[in-house]
């Protein structure tokens, strides 16, 4: 009978399968480090890519934040110059305001009638006189009524008094004047309600 040593043959398919198992072994992990690689370096330039963008809308809002504020600061100084102007407007519009208040009543006042104090009070304005009859005292009423710059004449009291040995009726009236606007500036305002062409 004849014997076959196999062994060298066995050893050296051995040997083959573990060079192929080597090789299959490091062309796996060959590629799962070209896998990982390519993985990597696209998460990291998604990253690079994200945080680029993110950089650039800080920046943005940076910039819009710092537009606010200077929007905010434009706003206030506007509201300052705003104001500022309304008070040069109404100083310009109310500066000649004392010269028509005595102007007014000197041509309002009728005869008979003699003004003792003149008071004012913001609008208002507190007449103290003397009238030699109520019916002065009226027809002051109503000519002050009839004044573009004075309204609503009020009779706060009247009552008899002696003056200069003559019997006189001493008068207590409050008046208001009309503010002028400043395109009303240098005229007389119109009161509220005045149809055009009335008396004054």
């Amino acid at each position: 009978m004849i014997r076959i040593n196999l062994l060298p043959h066995r050893a050296e398919r051995r040997k083959t399968l573990r060079q192929q198992f080597f090789a299959l072994s490091g062309l796996v992990a060959v590629l799962a480090g070209l896998v990982w690689f390519v993985g990597f370096s696209y998460i990291g330039n998604q990253i690079d890519s994200q945080t680029e963008k993110n950089n650039f809308l800080k920046s943005e809002i940076t910039g819009l934040d710092k537009q606010i504020e200077e929007i905010k600061k434009l706003k206030e100084e506007t509201e300052s110059l705003l104001a500022r102007k309304q008070v040069i407007e109404s100083l310009q519009a109310n500066r000649s305001e004392t010269v028509h208040l005595f102007n007014a009543l000197s041509q309002q006042l009728p005869a008979g009638v003699f003004l003792r104090s003149i008071k004012q009070e913001q609008q208002k304005i507190t007449l103290v006189g003397y009238a030699q009859s109520n019916a002065r005292v009226s027809t002051l009423m109503h000519n002050l009524d009839e004044s573009p710059i004075l309204e609503r004449p009020v009779l706060v009291e009247i009552k008899a008094a002696m003056v200069a040995k003559q019997r006189m009726n001493e008068f207590t009236l409050n008046i208001y004047i009309t503010r002028q606007t400043n395109e009303s500036s240098g005229k007389a305002a119109v009161k509220p309600g005045a149809k055009p062409g009335a008396k004054g």
